[in-house]
């Protein structure tokens, strides 16, 4: 194969640089990374063989300029490979997994690139750079200093090693995850059992059934995390138990898909490259890196959250109980499939509010364009026009042209919003494009969801959850088309992870502001508003529940934290389950009424993703988030001079200053912890 028959390896003559995916197969994808290293090995090549002295543009802005061509292939596969993971795209991954870890360390523990950069940081003060540059070089020296380039070479030789069989296990977890969770994806034979799911449920049960062929039934697909959005509604008890056994079965049985073996070695590898790296653990090293600085003190946070939610949990337990006790004609012992279906009754009894029933209020297409794109457009100017002539990788990925106020075109936007069984669960954002003045690029980004496509003709009707995914997705799609960065190491959402969920978080305030709800909350059928007295009652449902939802994700967060916290000890762990119970025993969250929101077997997150030892970030992030809400509530809410600040001090900035110093330039002082205790209803 040819370079000028290789689609990947043409400069891309769609908009914006979009891959012309329509032209791209699987087989095209390792050539293209065969020539993409060694191009990036050339550029990094002639950085290091210049004979005069280093500089900041003969070295690090070099270095910015080098490596486009493996950052726009890495961009279009790894895009690919969680929506669309086809057998064909999974083998790829596996084969290119070791080859980009080996790539990566052939630059950051490059000896004479490390000098060279050493250089530049030792002088940084006598350079005259720009802010921007000074943080940069910076990070450049910290990045390379924290991967190992320091250490000898056989330490290198080491760790080179370690990084490769790594990448080789996240990728055998995301794989053995996604297969099991198709294996265990519920099937019903009647629609007796999925009594209290409405017609749209049913219908994508249905559907969901055709598509594997069995015509008649129903399969109930399994979310990433832990419990299910049906529990709630569904009046079949044995119904609710079988979706939670299969739910928590995922990667845990003794199969080719077990994924318990997986874990436990790539936990251990961790802390055997932490050790390599000068560090007690992989723990340690990440958070070395981070906001938040030391392990240390993330477990003061964790601990200091954990015993009021469990208190709050244990409550809200005692009073499903006594509801059952009270209602049910012969009472049984509360377990934890019973929690969603119960909470739903006593949210009923208590606030008159039933979720299932505001479905019909918050159909798709209104939520996007009338909630998500509205919102967007009061507060910044941007507006949304969509592009079915620009092909995404994928035919149920829309994509559309954003534009500033004045009409400048300002980026795309890809949502890929129904579940299939080639993309992975959950929802996130990613790149395609990212924004850089250095390289003359404007941002390509992509939100994925997992909502359940309904049968043909049927509206796409939201759950409450679903609608705030959305929104909450949007915002890391903010982040990364308002970045306005020179280099491309700072844009969009390259920003420390337990930052990066802050703008995403934010913008979830606005699902019930009630400029954004008035606008989108609209009856399918009849376009009648949402009542107003359901949406106070609503408003006030916030607190509730929190308990267990604030629980269930903190236990996650600790078992994150445990694995990732053993060092020479990581050998000695043989059973994932007891190790999970010692750990949630610890912290006090071992309820077996309120599991963790992921267990080791399917955390994804930090088994194949990018939060090892780094999931504590959403509630780090949400101490900034819930103040910033407060910020915009008593400063006048959905207004385009307060979204204006928002994007230009937060924004905009990307990762070309320290986060903690952008926020205290918006707020005009460090984050108050009081607002999220309030939100969580652990103030008390």
């Amino acid at each position: 194969m040819t370079a000028s028959s290789n689609p990947l390896l043409v400069s891309p003559a769609l908009p914006y640089g979009m891959p012309d995916y329509r032209a791209i197969r699987p087989e095209h994808y390792l050539p293209a990374f065969r020539a993409a290293f060694d191009e990036h090995r050339r550029e990094i090549a002639r950085i290091t063989m210049v004979r005069s002295m280093p500089t900041f543009e003969n070295t690090i802005e070099a270095l910015e300029h080098a490596g486009a061509l493996l950052e726009r292939l890495s961009h279009a596969f790894y895009t690919v490979s969680s929506a669309d993971a086809t057998p064909e795209i999974q083998a790829v991954d596996e084969q290119l997994a070791p080859l980009m870890a080996a790539h990566r360390d052939a630059v950051m523990l490059d000896s004479a690139l490390y000098w060279r950069v050493q250089q530049v940081y030792d002088q940084r003060d006598a350079l005259g750079l720009t802010a921007e540059q000074r943080y940069l070089v910076e990070r450049h020296h910290r990045e390379m200093t924290h991967a190992g380039a320091a250490l000898d070479d056989a330490a290198k030789a080491h760790l080179t090693l370690l990084n490769q069989q790594l990448s080789a296990l996240s990728n055998t977890f995301e794989r053995n995850l996604l297969a099991d969770t198709n294996d265990l994806a519920v099937v019903f034979t009647s629609a007796d059992e999925l009594d209290g799911l409405g017609t749209g449920e049913l219908s994508a049960a249905a559907r969901a059934a055709a598509d594997r062929g069995l015509d008649g039934a129903y399969v109930v697909n399994l979310p990433l995390f832990t419990g299910h959005p049906y529990l709630a509604h569904l009046r079949n008890r044995a119904s609710r138990q079988r979706i939670m056994t299969a739910s928590r079965l995922r990667g845990a049985r003794e199969n080719a898909a077990d994924n318990r073996p997986v874990l436990r070695e790539i936990a251990r590898l961790r802390a055997e490259r932490a050790m390599l790296l000068g560090y007690d653990s992989h723990a340690a090293y990440v958070t070395a890196d981070e906001t938040a600085g030391s392990p240390q003190a993330v477990e003061r946070m964790l601990r200091d959250l954990a015993a009021p939610a469990a208190r709050n949990a244990r409550a809200e337990g005692a009073a499903l109980q006594a509801l059952i006790d009270e209602e049910e004609p012969e009472p049984f012992a509360i377990e934890a499939h019973d929690w969603a279906f119960y909470t739903e009754k006593v949210r009923v009894k208590r606030y008159d509010i039933d979720t299932a029933a505001l479905r019909p209020w918050f159909e798709a297409e209104r939520v996007l364009r009338d909630g998500v794109f509205f919102a967007a457009r009061r507060l910044y100017g941007v507006t949304f026009a969509e592009r079915p002539d620009i092909p995404a990788y994928h035919p149920d990925a829309r994509v559309f042209e954003v534009f500033e106020e004045d009409g400048t075109a300002l980026g795309l936007y890809i949502l890929d919003l129904y579940t299939r069984d080639s993309k992975r669960g959950g929802a996130w954002m990613n790149s395609i494009v990212s924004q850089s003045t250095l390289r003359g690029t404007s941002p390509v980004v992509v939100n994925n969801l997992n909502v359940p496509r309904p049968g043909d003709g049927e509206p796409t009707l939201l759950t409450l959850d679903e609608v705030t995914t959305l929104f909450h997705e949007f915002g890391h799609a903010l982040h990364g088309l308002f970045a306005h960065v020179t280099y491309p190491h700072f844009a969009g959402t390259n920003v420390f992870r337990d930052f990066v969920e802050f703008p995403s978080q934010v913008n979830e305030m606005w699902i019930l502001w009630p400029e954004v709800l008035d606008n989108y909350a609209r009856h399918h059928e009849t376009g009648e508003p949402l009542d107003q007295a359901v949406v106070e009652r609503l408003r006030a449902t916030t607190a509730f529940d929190q308990g267990h939802a604030t629980s269930e994700y903190l236990a996650a967060a600790w078992l994150d934290q445990a694995w990732h916290r053993l060092g020479a000890d990581a050998d000695g762990v043989d059973d994932v389950a007891a190790f999970e119970a010692a750990a949630l025993a610890d912290i006090g969250l071992d309820d077996p009424l309120v599991p963790t929101r992921y267990s080791s077997s399917y955390f994804a997150h930090v088994f194949s993703g990018g939060y090892s030892a780094g999931y504590y970030s959403y509630i780090w992030s949400e101490v900034l988030d819930a103040d910033t809400v407060e910020w915009f509530r008593e400063s006048g809410g959905l207004t385009r001079e307060n979204g204006e600040r928002f994007r230009s001090r937060l924004l905009a900035v990307g990762g070309s200053k320290d986060p903690l110093e952008a926020c205290r330039d918006f707020r005009g002082r460090d984050a108050d912890i009081r607002p999220l205790l309030e939100r969580r209803g652990l103030d008390s």
